[in-house]
């Protein structure tokens, strides 16, 4: 058995273990590249460390914590509330907001990680605010940033147009851009038909002046005041959920003196850590009059790191996870209590899992499987064959490694075959950029990492299964059917 079959194999029962027995498969992963590294490949310990991705594991641990932060002094609570008030209450229009601001910043030239790094907390504490399906919400972020990924003044498409000029292969930069923007357009329309888009359309329009800052079943769309404070006076009451002010007295006769009401208690709205006293659970202290998030000096500096963060990375080309890091720094030396309660917050168990699955697959790059993997499909002497197996064989690794990486590798390897002219060479280069990019909401890409890292409040284990699989639909589906709608028209 070859060595290159051996590490495929060995992958596959790391999938297992992890499935069946509930151990982290980053750990498991980690065990595998070191048996695999040493025994099969002869890979010493600076081998197997090339593979692991330290610039990933930065931006994993410095967004995650960032944003920890800006959860812990309700920055996100007011970030919510402003997209709210964007769209005029309409929360169904969250996820294509959040679709089409991914999708532009990629559009203009930042990186696709970058941009789902800076759109996909706010996204999720959103979708947790408002009980939108976290699933729905990060793909759509996902697919938002593979949807502009290919415009010809973006990374993506500026590298893959050089790769196709200098193979001296046809190319059209128009086709390339449409082909992707399509796509994720019509897989995020699907996803929003089927994971709750038809039931956030049939709530209607939240209030925008009165929305509570917790996203509570009972208030998620701020349909109702906060229990037990009088909407006018901001005075604690003894209402029920159901009432949206105090209740008047009963008359009191001569004879009959008036039932007292329970005394208001100086706690009946319970403050989050974070907040400061006076804020009605994220809705800020507005002199008596709710729904409005306050500005405070921590959520203003926080805001201001935000936007930072932005400009570094796309006016500067600053690494976003330093760029984060630093920013949280600063933040967590001015207002040490909310950087105690975030490093608890960083998603570790998730950094585990992508570090060790990635030096894995660095592992098997060190090794020469995926180029021992692309060579056999394209020595395959039916080329509509060896282009449908070319396509699959680029979602699979993108789901795990540089979906730039693998279209720099797999390009060439189909020139061959595109020089026979029997297949068109624009609809191919589409097909295989398509499938290597749709792919990233995989929860071992770095898109779908960050969006599991980023995702407030859920059961992580249920929610990466959930990406896994939905990871593994659009791994099965979308080459076959990017090759039938790009490749076969194409044919000579």
């Amino acid at each position: 058995m070859s060595p290159e079959l051996v590490s495929i194999l060995v992958l596959v029962v790391v999938f297992v273990i992890a499935t069946t027995r509930s151990v982290n498969m980053g750990a498991l992963a980690f065990a595998a590249a070191f048996g695999v590294g040493t025994l099969v490949a002869d890979l010493d310990a600076d081998g197997i460390f090339a593979g692991f991705p330290g610039d990933l594991f930065v931006v994993l641990v410095g967004v995650t914590y960032l944003f920890a932060i800006a959860r812990a002094n309700g920055t996100t609570d007011w970030l919510v509330h402003a997209a709210v008030r964007l769209v005029r209450g309409r929360v169904a229009l969250i996820p294509w907001v959040m679709f089409a601001l991914t999708g532009a910043l990629t559009a203009i030239g930042a990186v696709s990680p970058a941009a789902v790094a800076i759109v996909a907390p706010i996204a999720l504490s959103f979708a947790t605010r408002y009980a939108i399906s976290p699933l729905l919400m990060g793909t759509m972020v996902v697919h938002g940033a593979q949807a502009g990924g290919f415009s010809p003044i973006s990374i993506y498409g500026s590298i893959v147009n050089g790769i196709v000029e200098r193979e001296g292969l046809p190319g059209s930069e128009v086709t390339l851009f449409l082909a992707s923007l399509i796509a994720n357009l019509l897989i995020a329309g699907v996803l929003f038909a089927l994971f709750g888009g038809r039931k956030l359309w049939a709530r209607g329009s939240v209030p925008t002046d009165g929305a509570t800052g917790e996203g509570d079943a009972g208030f998620a769309d701020g349909e109702t005041p906060d229990p037990g404070t009088d909407a006018t006076s901001g005075t604690a009451t003894g209402t029920g959920p159901a009432t949206s002010g105090a209740t008047p007295a009963t008359p009191a006769t001569p004879a009959t003196p008036a039932t007292p009401t329970a005394p208001a208690s100086p706690t009946a709205v319970a403050v989050r850590p974070g907040r400061e006293a006076g804020d009605t659970g994220g809705t800020g202290d507005t002199g008596g009059t709710a729904g409005i998030i306050r500005l405070t000096p921590a959520r203003i500096a926080t805001l201001t790191a935000l936007v930072a963060l932005v400009v570094a990375v796309l006016g500067f080309d600053l690494d976003a996870g330093l760029t984060a890091v630093t920013l949280a720094v600063v933040l967590s030396t001015a207002w040490p209590d909310d950087s105690r309660r975030a490093v608890g917050e960083i998603a570790w168990s998730t950094v585990l899992l992508i570090c060790g699955v990635l030096t894995y697959v660095g592992v098997l790059e060190e090794m020469g499987t995926i180029t021992w993997a692309g060579e056999g499909v394209g020595g395959i002497g039916v080329p509509l064959l060896a282009a449908v197996l070319l396509c699959y064989i680029g979602a699979v690794v993108s789901a795990f490694a540089s979906s730039v990486g693998i279209m720099g590798a797999l390009i060439p390897l189909a020139v061959p075959f595109l020089a026979q002219g029997e297949i068109g060479a624009v609809g191919m280069v589409a097909a295989l950029a398509v499938s290597a990019t749709v792919v990233d909401v995989s929860p071992f890409s770095t898109n779908g990492a960050l969006v599991l890292a980023a995702a407030p409040d859920v059961d992580r284990e249920r929610f990466f299964r959930q990406l896994m699989v939905y990871g593994g639909i659009v791994v099965a589906a979308v080459p076959a059917l990017a090759w039938l709608v790009l490749v076969v028209p194409g044919l000579g």
